[in-house]
């Protein structure tokens, strides 16, 4: 089998076996582990990845946000907005620059987090269950061995996707 999967007979590849198939088919399952153990309908993945950021960089400005959690732009900027709704976070001008906003995480937010970093860890056992706990960490660095490249490569090169969100930072090599 190559890398990118199975040739058929034809010359195309077979889909399954493709690493960004594979990968976004695992994104979606993560999901799905987060929702059923988290039972918030209301706080997604993305939300709980910005309170994180927001826990570790309390009144961090949405550029700071960007960098941190690999969320684009306008991505959370309406996240941010629907967030503010829902009193998980709060908002104001900074001192040294009017255009720019620091976002602060309100009590209720934190109250949130805390819930959500449970269900996370949950989910993200549940995730690498399948795998044998030998290779659990070694899959991870893997994964943090891919995101480092992808850091390297400059932002225009790579699209709206890619930012620099480090997955160490995140803290999941510490949960394996």
């Amino acid at each position: 089998m190559s890398v990118t999967g199975h040739r058929k007979a034809n010359g195309s590849v077979e889909l399954a076996g493709t690493p960004s198939h594979l990968l976004r088919r695992c994104y979606q399952y993560f999901g799905d582990l987060f929702v059923q153990q988290s039972g918030d309908k209301d706080l997604t993945r993305q939300q709980y990845l910005v309170l994180t950021a927001l826990d570790q960089h309390d009144g961090a400005s949405q550029t700071t946000l960007v960098e941190a959690t690999g969320i684009d732009r306008s991505t959370l900027a309406e996240m941010v907005r629907r967030m503010l709704a829902r009193e998980l976070v709060s908002r104001s001008r900074t001192e040294t620059d009017a255009r720019a906003n620091a976002i602060f995480i309100t009590p209720l937010g934190r109250r949130t987090l805390r819930s959500a970093r449970l269900a996370a860890e949950r989910a993200e056992r549940s995730f690498l269950e399948p795998l044998p706990p030998s290779e659990r960490i070694r899959f991870v660095k893997s994964l943090a061995l891919i995101a480092s490249a992808a850091d390297q490569v400059p932002i225009g090169n790579m699209g709206r996707h890619h930012r620099k969100a480090s997955i160490r930072s995140a803290g999941l090599l510490r949960r394996v």
